[in-house]
Order: C-alpha cells, then sequence, then structure tokens
C-alpha cells in the first residue's frame, strides 16, 4: 500500500471508530469488564486508555511525561522509586524542555506533570493514584509501555526490552528504529510539529488499534 492511500485508510478507521466511539468504547468496556490492570507510560498514552474505558486512575502515570534515560532508571528499580516523594524543583536537566508546568524529582529522576496547574494538584494527585496503585500486587497485572516521544533513543528501546517486565510494549517511528521484536510497534505516522517523534499520547491512543488488537493485550496478556 503506497504512502498517500495508507493514510487515508488509517484516517477513515479512525474517523469510524471516534464517529461510533460510545459503540467500541461500550464494546471494549464489556470485554475487560473483569480485567484488572495497572498501565505505566511514559507519555499520557495510559491516561487516553483510562478514559476511553471510562476506568479510575489507579496509576500515578498519567498526564505526565518521562524522559527516555530516566524512565528506564525507573523501570530498572521500580519499586524502589515508587516508594520516594516527589520533590518539586525549577529546572530541568534537560535545558531544551520549557517549564510552564510543575517538574518533580523522584528520587534522581524527573516526573514532568505536563497536564497539571500548580504543583499541590500534581501532589495530591501523585501520592493518591500511586497508593491505588500499589493496591495491585500481582505485577503480571501491570502493563509497561514507551515510546520515542520523551527523546528515548534505541539504547533506552533496548535496555526496555531487557528488563523482565511480563507486559510490555515499545512504539517507534518505522524507518528509525532496528529493535525487533514481537513487542515493539513500528508506526508510520508522525508527530506534525516534530518529525523525528511519534505523535503524542492521545493520538498515539488513537493509533493503536491500528497495530494492536489492545483489548487482547490487557485482557489475556497476548
Amino acid at each position: 500500500m503506497n504512502t498517500v492511500l495508507r493514510k487515508v485508510s488509517v484516517f477513515i478507521k479512525r474517523k469510524i471508530r471516534y464517529t461510533f466511539k460510545s459503540y467500541y468504547s461500550k464494546k471494549d468496556k464489556e470485554a475487560l469488564k473483569d480485567t484488572n490492570f495497572v498501565l505505566v507510560s511514559d507519555n499520557c498514552w495510559g491516561g487516553a486508555i483510562y478514559q476511553w474505558l471510562d476506568r479510575p486512575y489507579n496509576s500515578p502515570f498519567v498526564g505526565v511525561g518521562i524522559y527516555g534515560d530516566c524512565y528506564i532508571k525507573l523501570l530498572s528499580n521500580f519499586d524502589f522509586y515508587m516508594g520516594q516523594k516527589l520533590h518539586f524543583v525549577n529546572k530541568s536537566k534537560y535545558p531544551e524542555r520549557e517549564l510552564n508546568y510543575p517538574l518533580a524529582k523522584l528520587g534522581d529522576i524527573e516526573i514532568h506533570f505536563r497536564h497539571y496547574k500548580n504543583e499541590e494538584e500534581a501532589k495530591i494527585k501523585w501520592e493518591r493514584r500511586t497508593k491505588r496503585m500499589l493496591e495491585e500486587t500481582n505485577r503480571d497485572n501491570y502493563y509497561f509501555k514507551i515510546c520515542n516521544a520523551w527523546s528515548a533513543n534505541e539504547t533506552n528501546f533496548k535496555k526496555f526490552h531487557q528488563l523482565p517486565l511480563k507486559n510490555k510494549v515499545s512504539f517507534h517511528i518505522a524507518e528509525k528504529s532496528t529493535i525487533e521484536t514481537a513487542a515493539h510497534i513500528r508506526i508510520f505516522e508522525r508527530n506534525k510539529n516534530k518529525k523525528n517523534e511519534i505523535p503524542n499520547g492521545v493520538k498515539l491512543f488513537k493509533l493503536t488499534f491500528i497495530y494492536v488488537d489492545l483489548m487482547c493485550w490487557l485482557k489475556d496478556k497476548n
């Protein structure tokens, strides 16, 4: 399929799914009604899934962004970092990032609260959702995702797939990646403002069903 036809096909599929959102969302909610899961994501992709399924946020990784290096460090010692308290700071170690939102450190990693109004809101919601997350003690019900929207590089992707995490998926621009695993998804769409990145988390969610049977993954871990 050439590029133009593919773009048209993807556009039509997305439009159909969102035109009949109530039908598809209801169908997905029914499929997952007895399924427990926690989503850990480096951007807003996970939050979009919770919203689609009308589920309460049982994960603090909603409305935040985490750079690739920090994210891999977090996942490599997940229990340790999730036991740390947030410490808000005014300057990021990533100088290209313009800070117009709360920024906190969790130990030595940065959590960018992209969609929060102030530090108080960020702290309250992070702590409340972390508590909910930790109530799910079965790690087989945790699902981890990474993409390159927050500067994750090829080394980050390789380390991600080497981590002993049962349920994981990664997304990258098709021609930019050399990762070879069924859990790595190469997509053709790009961020219209940043051509070397995939679309933002919300748009990526809208595209995900074209590449992955998301409900099957969450329900059957397959």
